[in-house]
């Protein structure tokens, strides 16, 4: 009687249901949101690209600070948001199965991405472009989501890495790396001397920094706050979520979409 007693004080465990692979996870409009305004941003910035191509305009896209600053922040959001989705899969037990399942999506949606840029820019193809360097991120934020706070400093650092790279190679005798950096097999990293020629380059660093500290975001914010998250959103936000919501095939499809659209304007007026 007293073991049984003993047993029906003992408090019960209480565990987290855990969702299988196959179930669909739940969504959060804030982050959605936010993704949809970088794929709006996006949008907008490749139009004034491909009204550069066609003749529209003259501007140094890949030059100009006013030009630069945008594609940095537009990139920024979208690994940021990445970071924190991995936050949200994890902490909704997202298994390996489904894991791997997106991530083909996005690696090949890469190679058809390089494929397609290699028609249109032979010499200066996108081979490590943002979807390339998500590919390689996703696993690198899976691997490393159990690192708690330290994804803060490691985050800093990663984003620390060229610059220190770039000082290295000015001031020291490392001219023997900076080639070897500067190669193609290694540019992907970032440690490099100088851009690459390509259309589209977003090396492995600085932006796994940027991941990863939207990864550990992700995980302060559930842990901390998790409210934040579900916070009604004002209407134009909301219209922003269901673009968030499917950013990869949008982000296939509006190039096509627009340069068709340019080249037909053009073949008309001229």
């Amino acid at each position: 009687m007293a073991a049984t007693g003993a047993a029906r004080r003992r408090p019960q465990r209480v565990t987290r249901p855990v969702l299988a692979s196959s179930q669909a996870l739940a969504r959060f409009d804030a982050v959605d949101a936010v993704r949809g305004l970088a794929v709006l941003w996006m949008t907008v910035y490749h139009l004034f690209f491909d009204l550069n191509y066609f003749g529209w305009m003259h501007q140094s896209l890949l030059t100009d600070p006013f030009w630069t600053a945008q594609r940095t922040a537009i990139v920024s959001l979208f690994l940021f948001t990445a970071g924190v989705g991995q936050a949200i899969a994890l902490e909704q037990r997202q298994g390996w199965h489904r894991f791997w399942r997106r991530w083909a999506q996005v690696a090949a949606c890469a190679l058809l991405v390089s494929a397609g840029s290699y028609l249109m820019f032979p010499a200066t193809f996108i081979y490590f472009g943002v979807l390339h360097a998500l590919a390689l991120m996703l696993i690198a934020a899976r691997l490393s989501a159990g690192w708690g706070r330290w994804l803060w400093p490691l985050g800093g650092l990663a984003i620390a890495t060229p610059s220190i790279a770039a000082y290295a190679y000015a001031n020291w005798a490392v001219a023997d790396f900076s080639a070897l950096f500067d190669s193609p097999t290694w540019n992907w990293l970032g440690w490099v001397s100088h851009k690459p020629q390509t259309e589209d380059y977003v090396p492995l660093f600085p932006w796994l920094g940027v991941l990863w500290w939207g990864l550990a975001a992700g995980q302060w914010l559930l842990r901390q706050h998790p409210a934040w998250l579900t916070l009604p959103l004002p209407r134009p936000a909301r219209a922003l979520t269901t673009l968030g919501r499917w950013s990869l095939s949008w982000y296939m499809l509006h190039q096509p979409v627009l340069l068709g659209a340019l080249a037909a304007l053009t073949w008309l007026t001229r």
